[in-house]
Order: C-alpha cells, then sequence, then structure tokens
C-alpha cells in the first residue's frame, strides 16, 4: 500500500480549509484516510498572530519513516519546519512564449522594420531636395 502525506478539503464554499491527513494514494483526496495530523487554513494571514498550518511534525516523522510521500504541498510544509529539504523547482520554458506568440512576434518585428527602411528612405528623400 502506498502511502501518501496530503491535503484534504474542508471548509465551505470560498472558503478553503484543509486537513493534512495520511491516506493510500488510491483514496479519493476528500475520501478515506489513516490519521490526521494537522491542518492547514490558507484564509489566515502568513504573517499574522495565528498559525495557518498546525502540523504534528512527530507524526510525520513517523509516517515517512514507515514509507509515507508527502505530495509538493505538504513538503513545502515540512521544509518550513526543518524536517526535510525541499529541492527548488526549475521550469524554463515556462516562460518561454508559445509558438503563436512567437510567430505574431516575428511578424510585427517584420512589419516594423519594412516599415523603418520606407521611412529612412522617405527621410533620404526630403533632406536631398533641401540641400
Amino acid at each position: 500500500m502506498s502511502l501518501k502525506i496530503r491535503l484534504t478539503r474542508r471548509g465551505a464554499k470560498k472558503r478553503p480549509f484543509y486537513a493534512i491527513v495520511i491516506a493510500d494514494a488510491r483514496a479519493p483526496r476528500d475520501g478515506r484516510f489513516i490519521e490526521k495530523i494537522g491542518t492547514y487554513n490558507p484564509m489566515l494571514a502568513k504573517d499574522g498572530p495565528a498559525k495557518r498550518v498546525v502540523l504534528d511534525v512527530e507524526k510525520a516523522k513517523a509516517w515517512m519513516a514507515k514509507g509515507a510521500k508527502p505530495t509538493d504541498r505538504v513538503l513545502r510544509f515540512l521544509d518550513a519546519e526543518g524536517v526535510l529539504k525541499r529541492e527548488p523547482r526549475n521550469n524554463p520554458k515556462k516562460a518561454e512564449p508559445g509558438a503563436k506568440a512567437k510567430e505574431r512576434a516575428a511578424a510585427a518585428a517584420s512589419t516594423s522594420a519594412a516599415e523603418g527602411a520606407q521611412g529612412a528612405e522617405g527621410a533620404a528623400a526630403e533632406a536631398a531636395p533641401a540641400a
């Protein structure tokens, strides 16, 4: 049985609240779980007086020793607590424009270059009679 440490959504519509649980990887997100080890309330301010993340670190360590793998969001919480080290992700292609955007940029560059060449010829023609 593959175990995950993940978030289970609780709370009302437009008012998210999550429980941090140990669950079988095949179970639905909000379905059956083995144990609840904490909570996460994203509605609270990050630097407010109340804590957004309440996590039983000892239980998390015990479950990880048994083979449970944390999801990315829970891994961030464990990294903030100093339990695990999360490697930063790097996807340089994400910021790169898509194929259509590249085509539009190339078309815009070629039309502006053509207009610039015509403008230079016109300026030279206007300057010649004045001299």
